[in-house]
C-alpha cells in the first residue's frame, strides 16, 4: 500500500498548481489584451506585435510621411472612378491600415496589395483582412515602395505628398497602358491629370482626387515669377 503524501507536502503540491495556473492566466491575458498604439488609436495584442517583430523585418528608414487615413468616403469615390472590375489588380502604396485594399477586394472582388514601410502598419493591415476574410484576395507587404516591383498593377492608390509622387513618375510611367493611378489631395508635376474631382468632405472642407492614365501627357512647366 503506497503511503500518501504528508499534509505539509499536499499543501504544497497544491499552492504550486494554483501558482501555474494563475501564471498562464496572467500570461495569457497579456498576449491577448489590446495594446493601444498612440499614434493610430489602433490596438494590437502583445503576442500579435511579438509576432510581428520576429516575422517582419524592421523598414531600412523611416517612413516618408506620418499615417493619415483617407476617409472612408474618399477612398469610395477614388474607387468608383477606377471602374474597378475582377481582372484589375491594385496596389495600395502606403496602405496604412488597409482600407484601400480591404474595401476594394470587399466591395469589387479585386485582387489587391496593400505596401507599406511601417511594420506596425503593416500589422493593422493584416488585421483588417483578416477581420473582413479577405485573405484570398488580399496581400500586405511590408517594404521599400521605391525599391517594390508592383508593374503587374492595373490601379494604383496613393495618398503621399506631392514630391514623394513625383519620385514615383519613373516606376508610375512604365506601368501597362491604361493603368489608372488614382491620388487624394496631392498631384504629380509634370504629369497631367486625366481628371480633377473637387468634392466636400466633412464641415464643407473641400478635397481633390487626380487620376491619370498610362501613358499620360506631360504637363508643361509653371511660368516663372515675371515671366510674360
Amino acid at each position: 500500500m503506497t503511503p500518501s503524501p504528508p499534509p505539509r507536502n499536499r499543501s504544497r503540491v497544491r499552492l504550486l498548481t494554483l501558482v501555474g495556473v494563475l501564471a498562464v492566466l496572467i500570461a495569457a491575458q497579456v498576449c491577448f489584451t489590446p495594446f493601444p498604439d498612440w499614434r493610430t488609436g489602433e490596438a494590437s495584442s502583445h503576442l500579435e506585435r511579438l509576432v510581428l517583430r520576429l516575422t517582419v523585418p524592421e523598414p531600412g528608414r523611416e517612413p516618408d510621411v506620418p499615417f493619415v487615413g483617407t476617409p472612408q468616403a474618399a477612398v469610395e469615390r477614388m474607387l468608383g472612378m477606377a471602374a474597378l472590375t475582377t481582372n484589375d489588380v491594385l496596389y495600395d502604396l502606403g496602405c496604412g491600415d488597409g482600407r484601400f485594399v480591404v474595401t476594394a477586394a470587399q466591395r469589387f472582388g479585386v485582387r489587391a496589395v496593400g505596401v507599406d514601410i511601417d511594420p506596425a502598419r503593416v500589422l493593422d493591415s493584416r488585421r483588417n483582412v483578416r477581420k473582413h476574410g479577405l485573405e484570398h484576395l488580399v496581400t500586405i507587404k511590408q517594404a521599400d515602395i521605391f525599391e517594390l516591383d508592383f508593374s503587374d498593377a492595373t490601379v494604383v492608390t496613393l495618398y503621399l505628398l506631392p514630391h514623394l509622387n513625383v519620385r514615383l513618375m519613373p516606376k508610375l510611367a512604365g506601368l501597362k497602358p491604361g493603368t489608372r493611378i488614382l491620388s487624394y489631395e496631392f498631384d504629380m508635376r509634370g504629369a497631367r491629370p486625366n481628371r480633377v474631382v473637387d468634392f466636400a468632405g466633412q464641415g464643407q472642407q473641400r478635397h481633390k482626387i487626380y487620376e491619370w492614365i498610362v501613358p499620360w501627357e506631360p504637363e508643361p512647366p509653371a511660368p516663372q515669377a515675371g515671366s510674360r
